[in-house]
């Protein structure tokens, strides 16, 4: 039982584990700087756009009880075929993607940079340096 536990110690604290669980958590909270951007922020502005409208109150009730004009009181009525929420899904969804794929493009620029810089001079040699020192001394005694 023992050999066990050890295994699942040496697993559980290798590098790309704890990397991973980092990551995992880095990105749960970066989705909700996402989301607060995109439905506090983008979906204003596509409304406005749209005359005013708010997408995740668009629906279709699936019965004839449903006689609400939002979509938390019509879901308590009844069934209903919630169109708007999907295109506010879709919309952040696209928002999101096209997001990372700049932030993706910037960092494949940066690298290109970094792998097109020529590398540092070498260093002079000591006879360099020695060769540097007697010119230097010969131009003070001309």
């Amino acid at each position: 039982m023992s050999k066990v536990l050890t295994e699942f110690r040496e697993f559980a604290v290798k590098g790309n584990v704890v990397d991973l669980a980092i990551g995992v958590i880095i990105g749960a909270a970066f989705g909700q700087i996402v989301t607060s951007v995109v439905s506090d922020l983008f979906m204003p502005v596509v409304g406005a756009i749209f005359g005013g409208l708010d997408f995740s109150n668009y629906f279709v009730g699936l019965s004839s009880q449903v006689t609400a004009n939002n979509l938390t009181a019509a879901r308590e009525q009844g069934a209903v075929f919630a169109y708007g929420h999907f295109l506010t899904v879709v919309i952040n969804f696209l928002i999101v993607a096209w997001i990372l794929f700049l932030v993706v493009k910037g960092i494949n620029r940066l690298r290109r940079n970094a792998a097109n810089e020529p590398p540092p001079p070498a260093p002079p040699t000591k006879e360099e340096v020695l060769l540097t020192e007697i010119r230097d001394l010969l131009a003070k005694k001309v």
